[in-house]
């Protein structure tokens, strides 16, 4: 069943929203992205006649937490749908299954923080830290069984189960995953958010026009590696940037200074080279950098050779040589995948890199290349540039996309497929 072709005249959704949205220490929203993305699902339902039960977590609460409370969100969230949004200050209990029960067409109830149950991410809390093994089994045990009442208690709030939350997708919580199970396959759904999201990671991984271009960034090898071996069975070219330059260029002898670098991750980097080559895969590498000699937006600077940084410096974006390198690959690509930036693009004198990346990016998908930017860093680049309305999608998540990219199964889409 699609959104489109449901008609919830009379039902109650229960939508489950990705709202972990940043806040100031006044509880002020900084980036509502999130909440604007979710829209026009939440509106569809209420222009039907139906109410929606609105579920999400902020943060990573260990117990119920003020500072991690969406009450915080409630105000705005009446701002954006124009309506007064109820409020039930416990996800489970008397008040939000009465408030639930209440709802009219048209209403809309935001419930309390779910993660302020453990049974929400089906993890034991409060164990000791020398709790035994059979401890740790007996509690595990004990909030897997909670789980399941309380995942039951949530689908009797509603009709139907909408999922919206694609930056949560890889985790089988129990509002991502599990409550799909207590309703039939022509009563749960993908969000709109959803669908594009599921769409986009489709075409850019099975609907390849090649050249396909992907820009991995980041600082850590290893936090990639996964990612980057499944990319080499379908890539065309692969642009290694960031941090995990340094430990390429040491690998390979290189002189690095005092760049980041995973010492313990040099023979995997030389393993990845070599499959690329096996494969078939023109793996692009950074030539030269821009480094400074203290990690500061006001450190003194240089361009060097990538591998010639001397003592005492380290690279902190990629230098105009590797600018130029990169930009001709992505102008001649088709299909385009961009997860990290080029450098510490959070201060002004290390973006030029990853703008430039940016703006290649826009310039091939002009030409009329498909463009997927993901992972936080990436969003915050093009949003910070103003070239997000240049690329063919922007995605919201950034764990669930990497790990689609990976290759795995996401929990809270096969609840939905399934």
């Amino acid at each position: 069943m699609t959104i489109d072709q449901f008609n919830f005249a009379g039902k109650k959704a229960f939508v489950r929203v990705d709202f972990n949205v940043p806040l100031d220490e006044n509880f002020n929203i900084t980036d509502d992205t999130r909440m604007r993305a979710a829209l026009p699902t939440l509106k569809k339902i209420l222009a039907d006649g139906g109410s929606v039960i609105i579920g999400s977590h902020l943060g990573r609460p260990k117990g119920v937490t003020e500072k991690y409370s969406l009450k915080h969100i409630l105000k705005h969230l009446d701002e954006l749908l124009g309506i007064e949004v109820q409020f039930a200050n416990d996800c489970m209990g008397e008040e939000a299954a009465a408030k639930a029960a209440a709802l009219q067409p048209g209403e809309a109830l935001l419930l309390e923080n779910l993660r302020f149950y453990a049974e929400e991410e089906g993890k034991p809390r409060g164990l000791a830290d020398d709790a035994t093994d059979e401890e740790k089994a007996a509690a595990k045990k004990a909030v897997k069984e909670s789980q399941k009442e309380f995942t039951k208690k949530l689908a009797s709030y509603a009709d139907c189960y909408v999922n919206d939350a694609f930056g949560t997708a890889h985790r089988a919580h129990a509002s991502t995953a599990l409550i799909a199970k207590y309703f039939d396959k022509d009563h749960k759904m993908f969000g709109y958010l959803m669908e594009k999201e599921v769409k986009a990671v489709d075409k850019v991984l099975n609907d390849i026009h090649r050249p396909f271009t992907a820009i991995m960034g980041g600082s850590k090898v290893s936090s990639k590696i996964e990612i980057i071996e499944n990319l080499l069975n379908k890539v065309d070219n692969l642009i290694i940037t960031g941090g995990m330059t340094y430990t390429f260029t040491k690998a390979q002898g290189g002189k690095i200074g005092l760049s980041i670098c995973e010492d313990d991750k040099l023979d995997l980097a030389l393993e990845l080279m070599q499959k690329a080559k096996e494969k078939g895969v023109n793996l692009v590498l950074a030539t030269d950098a821009k480094i400074a000699d203290s990690f500061s937006n006001d450190a003194n600077t240089q361009f060097c050779k990538v591998n010639e940084i001397p003592d005492g410096w380290e690279g902190l974006d990629i230098g105009p040589e590797s600018e130029k390198l990169f930009a001709d690959v992505i102008k001649g690509s088709k299909t385009i995948l961009w997860n990290g930036p080029t450098g510490v693009f959070e201060f002004e004198n290390f973006t030029h890199g990853s703008r430039s990346v940016g703006e290649a990016i826009v310039e091939a998908t002009k030409n009329g290349a498909f463009s997927l930017v993901g992972g936080g860093d990436s969003v915050a680049c093009v949003n910070k540039f103003g070239l997000a309305s240049g690329v063919s999608y922007v995605s919201t998540g950034g764990g669930a996309l990497l790990e689609a990219i990976e290759g795995k199964v996401l929990p809270g889409i096969a609840a939905i497929n399934e």
